[in-house]
C-alpha cells in the first residue's frame, strides 16, 4: 500500500470523529459540561499552555515516567536474562512473578500509597510494578528462544558467563527485548496518569481529576489529547531506537 493511502485512511476514522463531535455538540443541545465545542477545547488547551499549567504538568509526568521506566528496565533486563539463563534463578522467581504480575496495576496503589504516602516514590514504584513484567517476559522469552547449539558452541570456547551473554545471547534476545521495552514505556505512561488520578498533588493525571471535580470537560479532553499525543511520541522513539539497534531484522523484512 502507497505510503500517501495510508496516511489518508489512517486520518479518515480521526475527521470522521471531529465530524460526528462538531454535529452532536452543534446541532443537539448537548451541554457544555458533557461535551464541550471543538472551538472550546482548543481555545483552553492554548490558555493552558499560555499560563504554563500544561507543559509544567506534562514535565512532571513525564519525569516520573522516565523514572519509573528506567528503573523497570534494570530490573526486567537483569531478572529476566537471569531467569532465561539459569533454571534455578528461574525456578526460584518464575512461581512468585507469575502469581504477581496477575494482579492489576490499579490493585496496587492504595497498598502503595499506604506505604509511601501520594509522594513521587509511590508514582514511581506504580510505575515499575506496572512497566517491569512485559520487559521481564519479554526478555526471558529472547533469552529462551536462543538456539542450544551457539550456547553449546560457547561451552566449547570455554567462554565466561559474561561472555556467552554478551557474544551469543544478548545478539539474538535483543528484538525481543526491545519489544518488551516498547510495551514497558507505553505501561509507563498508563500507570502515571492512573496514579495521578486518584493520589497526587500534580501532574497531567491530577490536572485532569481537578478538571472533572470542577466539571470543566473542555480541560479534561485537552489533557486527554496531550496524553495521546505524547503516547505517540513515546511509541515512535523507541521503534526509531529498535531500527536503529536491529538494522538486520528491517533488512530482511525489505527482501521480504
Amino acid at each position: 500500500m502507497k505510503k500517501t493511502k495510508r496516511i489518508l485512511l489512517g486520518l479518515a476514522v480521526p475527521a470522521a470523529v471531529l465530524v460526528l463531535w462538531y454535529i452532536a455538540t452543534t446541532f443537539t443541545g448537548v451541554p457544555n459540561t458533557i461535551l464541550p465545542k471543538i472551538s472550546s477545547v482548543i481555545l483552553t488547551g492554548g490558555d493552558m499552555i499560555h499560563t504554563g499549567q500544561l507543559p509544567a504538568d506534562l514535565g512532571i509526568s513525564i519525569g516520573r515516567v522516565v523514572k519509573g521506566f528506567l528503573a523497570s528496565a534494570v530490573i526486567g533486563i537483569i531478572l529476566g536474562s537471569a531467569m532465561g539463563m539459569s533454571q534455578t534463578v528461574n525456578a526460584l522467581f518464575h512461581p512468585f512473578i507469575t502469581t504477581i504480575r496477575q494482579i492489576p496495576m490499579i490493585a496496587w496503589i492504595p497498598l502503595i500509597i499506604l506505604w509511601a504516602g501520594i509522594g513521587e516514590g509511590s508514582k514511581v514504584i506504580i510505575i515499575v510494578i506496572a512497566a517491569v513484567f512485559p520487559i521481564l517476559v519479554n526478555t526471558m522469552s529472547g533469552i529462551t528462544g536462543t538456539p542450544q547449539g551457539f550456547a553449546e558452541v560457547a561451552k566449547l570456547y570455554k567462554l565466561g558467563k559474561w561472555q556467552t551473554f554478551t557474544k551469543v545471547f544478548l545478539p539474538h534476545a535483543l528484538p525481543q527485548m526491545l519489544v518488551g521495552l516498547k510495551l514497558g514505556l507505553g505501561v509507563s505512561w498508563m500507570a502515571v496518569v492512573a496514579s495521578e488520578l486518584i493520589a497526587a498533588t500534580s501532574g497531567i493525571g491530577y490536572r485532569m481529576n481537578e478538571a472533572r471535580s470542577l466539571m470543566r470537560s473542555d480541560k479534561v479532553i485537552v489533557c486527554m489529547i496531550v496524553i495521546g499525543i505524547v503516547g505517540i511520541v513515546m511509541d515512535k522513539i523507541i521503534s526509531v531506537i529498535f531500527e536503529r539497534m536491529t538494522p538486520w531484522i528491517q533488512i530482511n523484512a525489505k527482501r521480504e
